[in-house]
């Protein structure tokens, strides 16, 4: 899966439309293999980016868990420790 394409569901604030919307742009970007359409492609790469906005927003709505909801700092600062842990591992 695209790196830049993070988890929205049961977070609490819920996820925002803004971040919604930067899922399906990355999500269209990676299945195009384009980071920023032809005039000719322009209108289809943007209703997709929308359309899949929609669907995303109503499926976030439709999922059910029971378990709490995630906190967002913290599930950051966890994502930053495993990515120092694993730059570091890098050799150089």
């Amino acid at each position: 899966m695209c790196r830049n394409i993070h988890t929205l569901h049961n977070f609490e604030p819920e996820a925002t439309n803004e971040e919604v919307h930067a899922a399906a742009l990355q999500y269209v970007r990676k299945v195009s293999g384009s980071t920023k359409p032809s005039k000719a492609n322009e209108e289809a790469f943007n209703r997709a980016v929308a359309e899949i906005a929609h669907i995303t927003g109503h499926l976030l709505q439709d999922l059910v868990t029971t378990a709490p909801p995630k906190n967002r700092e913290v599930e950051a600062a966890k994502a930053r420790a495993r990515a120092a842990e694993r730059y570091a591992r890098v050799p150089a």
